[in-house]
């Protein structure tokens, strides 16, 4: 039963990311759902939410900077930090701290 409630946190916790934050190219957003990231950030974010720390900036930071996003078909990768303007990372501090307080 415990890990039918981690996967439906984690899927929520997926879909919300994906549905509020977006990568932000030339004034274009694409949500993170809409790129097939928002799982992939989910899951590299999960281990903060389930930690007994309060969820600090740096921390989401250094979990988004580790994300390599291909771009040009592969011909480069940036951080996915790189992608997202400053309100997209604050919403995403917001999500991973409602999602900890909810623990």
């Amino acid at each position: 039963m415990a890990k039918t409630n981690t996967t439906e946190l984690l899927e929520a916790f997926a879909a919300e990311i994906g549905e509020n934050v977006y990568i932000d190219i030339a004034k274009w957003h694409l949500y993170l759902s809409d790129a097939k990231l928002h799982t992939l950030v989910a899951e590299q974010l999960y281990p903060l939410i389930t930690s007994d720390k309060t969820v600090d900036e740096d921390a989401v930071t250094k979990v988004l900077e580790s994300i390599k996003v291909k771009i040009g078909g592969g011909r480069r990768e940036l951080s996915l930090i790189d992608l997202l303007p400053l309100q997209c990372q604050v919403s995403l501090v917001d999500i991973v701290e409602k999602y900890q307080r909810g623990m």
